[in-house]
């Protein structure tokens, strides 16, 4: 064995016989991203903000999100949405506001684009609907702030912050800058989504956010011909399992109705294309559940 292959044969068996070869933390130790934290602080003329996330995509966290706001906004509250997936904006498509851009007050901030009574505001009014982001973290970080604390709200009851699925930076920022009212997680009911939301849920523990509830969405399949439901990703024990054992609210279960999807599509969400209907019903319970956690003065 040459000189240079017999060190490294060395050095890698001192590692294997380490007993943290990752160099990942003790046990005990604090996460790196919990030490010096940044100051949280309100975002300006808003009374109450809470974020909607799942650890996974494609749960349909944007479109719970949008009608959320959406039934806010339908009980009497000046509400509001902010997109945070700076690379995946659904907002536009969601509130059919493709083609307008954003202008700059006098203090040089954005102001919000208002559809069906709801302002809003995404990354996507300003790249372009097929316009890729590549941008990497510090770049991703500052846009996250100057969303955060550059937008002109002209004075909110609630703000619905739609964050991208995952963990990572932008979940952080987001949660060690803003004070949150707390979070909503969204999930379906199979098995590796509810256990992605309960890492989420985690990572809200970590940073001290709470944790209003958990909604279920596709959890039903209502089928248009037969008039019969079909549990496709499994029955909503999971879920409801999870809430039983953090302690937590089972906000709502949204079914998998072919009517939400294209509704979100042509940008005209449920609670305003259908507002009577059952689907919209649980949009609207899960605000009132929502804003009573929260203090919000909601009408009936």
């Amino acid at each position: 064995m040459k000189p240079s292959s017999s060190r490294l044969f060395q050095a890698t068996r001192r590692l294997l016989r380490h007993e943290n070869p990752l160099g990942l933390p003790k046990s005990g130790t604090p996460p790196r991203f919990q030490r010096g934290l940044p100051t949280k602080r309100r975002i300006p003329s808003v009374s109450h903000v809470i974020a909607v996330s799942s650890a996974k995509g494609g749960v349909g966290k944007s479109t719970i999100a949008a009608n959320l706001s959406l039934a806010f906004a339908r009980l009497g509250l000046r509400a509001g949405i902010l997109d945070i997936d700076v690379f995946g904006p659904s907002i536009p498509t969601l509130f059919n506001l493709h083609d307008t851009i954003p202008q700059l007050s006098l203090d040089n901030q954005l102001l919000p684009l208002t559809a069906y009574g709801v302002k809003t505001m995404s990354i996507g009014y300003l790249v372009g609907e097929s316009s890729a982001v590549v941008w990497r973290g510090p770049m991703l970080l500052k846009a996250v702030q100057q969303l955060l604390h550059d937008v002109a709200w002209g004075g909110l009851d609630v703000l619905v912050l739609d964050l991208p699925p995952g963990t990572g930076d932008a979940q952080l920022s987001v949660a060690q800058q803003v004070e949150l009212d707390g979070a909503v997680v969204v999930t379906t009911p199979h098995a590796l989504a509810v256990r992605d939301a309960v890492r989420g849920m985690d990572m809200f523990d970590k940073v001290g956010v709470p944790v209003l509830g958990l909604v279920q969405n596709m959890g039903v399949f209502a089928c248009p011909h037969c008039r019969g439901e079909t549990a496709v990703f499994g029955g909503s024990e999971r879920v409801r399992r999870v809430c039983e054992e953090r302690g937590l609210e089972f906000l709502g279960d949204v079914p998998l109705h072919e009517n939400i999807g294209e509704d979100a599509s042509r940008g005209k969400p449920t609670v305003v294309a259908e507002p009577e209907s059952e689907r919209a019903k649980v949009f609207m319970d899960m605000a009132r559940m929502i804003g009573e956690k929260i203090g919000l003065e909601v009408g009936e």
